[in-house]
């Protein structure tokens, strides 16, 4: 890890950092992945916006109220250090700028925001099976993957 990182003053400075915010096409989703340096224990809220014809609307939120038209379509996993949003069905009207905005509980520095541009074309595939381990879809992957049979017999354990 970067030493300057681990410096008192930047510590004291930031109880959560937002290090790198990417985004990439999995299958016909968008997945918006917001990682972050944690530096305290508290419980961490989260935003994920888009803003395009310079409106913005939420897509998914612990802050504010998300907008109907993405709340069937999105969905948030947090890990360790990522809040991960998931978009399906992505297609060019959804292209914009999308932001994550964190906040830890009793964290007096303020919110870490940070912005990414998303356009279709220019969108990268997820890369491969590493990222997904992390993720549930793994899973749903797996079972994809195998025969019918054993499938079917995977699922009623």
């Amino acid at each position: 890890s970067n030493p300057l990182l681990s410096l008192p003053v930047l510590q004291a400075a930031h109880c959560q950092m937002i290090k790198d915010l990417s985004a990439c096409l999995l299958g016909q989703n968008l997945r918006v992945d917001c990682r972050y340096e944690n530096k305290t224990d508290n419980p961490l809220t989260y935003e994920f916006s888009i803003t395009k014809d310079n409106r913005k609307h939420v897509i998914h939120s612990t802050i504010s109220v998300s907008e109907n038209i993405y709340r069937s379509r999105a969905n948030v996993t947090m890990h360790k250090n990522l809040v991960c949003l998931h978009l399906q069905s992505f297609t060019t009207s959804d292209e914009g700028i999308y932001m994550c905005e964190l906040r830890a509980t009793n964290d007096y520095t303020g919110n870490q925001i940070k912005n990414i541009t998303v356009i279709k074309d220019k969108l990268e595939k997820c890369a491969g099976f590493s990222l997904l381990i992390q993720n549930t879809s793994w899973l749903l992957l797996l079972l994809l993957s195998l025969p019918l049979l054993q499938a079917v017999d995977f699922v009623s354990l």
